[in-house]
């Protein structure tokens, strides 16, 4: 039905382009998993029927796969298209004149219209748009387990600050483990940008990481998120360091946890458990109705070739990837929020039905922390962060720490 949807929905300039498009499709990709594999094969079959030629090499982890991708293009031997994270990296590539941009398939598509900004933004560079959304993965929803909550006499999600550390409170007073956490880096770093969005909420997150504004760094607001975020370690269990995130989900699928902060990703270990949301698990982009939603996920880029060959066959991949029913399709089968604000999502899972609501509020969004810093910045940030989780370092130590990172300007560009 998506499939026959799609043809129908492909318009006939583009039907006439496929002929042009017939070469074999290379795209270089990290979705491996199986709800990754599914989506993937959802988008390779709607570019076979559009007359595209599907190629592709799925590599496990995304570093692996985008070091495939920068050492081919070195080499001068570039895929058709690869996946891609909205980031500064990306940035670099187009700086470098190594990217097509697809100008005439966004405008043909008006993605002006049916693109949130903050993510149209993200895929321009000096005005020009060089990649092709695919999905949108939202990193700090707060997802609950309804028997661990029930366990602990908690009748509702927490939407607030207040009710979050009540609620950590009875969950750790019941024997559970009020909040799940793997202590790692990256998601001590995730946990912290799930304080400074839902505590500190949109000003403060664009004043800290957007402006890199130093007396928002210094500032009262900023000290106390840092505070609330040093207070949540008294409520994760010993084996919380150097945990990964599915074994950490999986405390909350099997009643062992409450609560835990984590991107929509999540959403596929529930399932795998055969879990249903608002059933067995509660999921919320935010603490409260206009919770910061912060804008990461996937998209299409498109590496130049020699003579330029390859162009239809990379407009016709991008149109397909932002076709409606593709969307659709590929959401359902990834856990991710179409990329679309104009499309009806009822057939999509409670989850995927919240996110899509806040990415159509244009005040709740904000770009991801690889959208507004430059990746030694990002690493530095991550570093000072875990050190905070980790070890006693008084707040204002960690301000000045962060002063420091952020006013550090090498490879950046204002971003919304």
């Amino acid at each position: 039905m998506l499939r026959a949807c799609l043809l129908t929905a492909i318009s006939t300039s583009l039907l006439a382009a496929t002929a042009q498009a017939g070469t074999p499709t290379d795209v270089v990709h990290w979705w491996t998993s199986p709800g990754e594999i599914a989506a993937k094969q959802s988008l390779a079959e709607a570019y076979r029927d559009a007359g595209g030629q599907w190629r592709e090499l799925g590599v496990g982890a995304s570093e692996q796969a985008r070091a495939i991708v920068f050492e081919r293009i070195a080499a001068g031997n570039p895929p058709m298209a690869a996946q891609f994270n909205p980031s500064r990296a990306l940035v670099k590539l187009v700086r470098e004149g190594r990217l097509n941009a697809i100008d005439e398939v966004a405008a043909q598509g008006r993605w002006a219209d049916v693109l949130p900004t903050v993510l149209l933004d993200a895929m321009k560079v000096d005005g020009h748009v060089y990649a092709a959304p695919i999905s949108i993965h939202m990193p700090t929803w707060l997802w609950s387990s309804k028997a661990a909550l029930a366990k602990a006499g908690i009748k509702a999600e927490p939407r607030s600050m207040d009710e979050l550390f009540t609620a950590l409170d009875k969950l750790k007073a019941a024997g559970l483990i009020p909040l799940a956490h793997g202590g790692q880096p990256w998601q001590d770093l995730n946990l912290f940008i799930a304080l400074l969005a839902n505590q500190g909420g949109r000003d403060l997150y664009l004043a800290v990481l957007r402006d890199r504004d130093v007396a928002a760094v210094q500032g009262e607001a900023l000290r106390q998120v840092l505070l609330s975020y040093k207070k949540l370690r008294r409520y994760v269990d010993p084996a919380s360091p150097g945990r990964g995130w599915a074994d950490t989900t999986a405390l909350l699928v099997s009643g062992r946890a409450g609560l835990q902060f984590m991107g929509d990703w999540a959403k596929g270990e529930f399932a795998q458990g055969g879990q249903q949301p608002g059933r067995d698990y509660g999921c919320a982009p935010g603490l409260g109705a206009r919770s910061p939603y912060i804008v990461s996920g996937d998209v299409l880029v498109f590496p130049k070739d020699k003579d330029g060959s390859v162009r239809p066959a990379q407009a016709l991949l991008a149109r397909v990837a932002t076709a409606p029913a593709t969307q659709l399709a590929f959401s359902a089968r990834k856990g991710s929020v179409p990329v679309r604000t104009d499309l009806d999502t009822r057939t999509l899972d409670a989850c995927a039905q919240a996110g899509a609501a806040a990415l159509r509020d244009a005040g709740r969004l904000v770009g991801n922390t690889e959208l507004l810093l430059a990746p030694p910045q990002l690493t530095a940030l991550q570093n000072a962060v875990s050190d905070y989780w980790n070890r006693d370092i008084p707040v204002q130590t960690v301000q000045q720490t962060l002063a420091k990172i952020l006013q550090d300007n090498t490879d950046n560009r204002r971003q919304p």
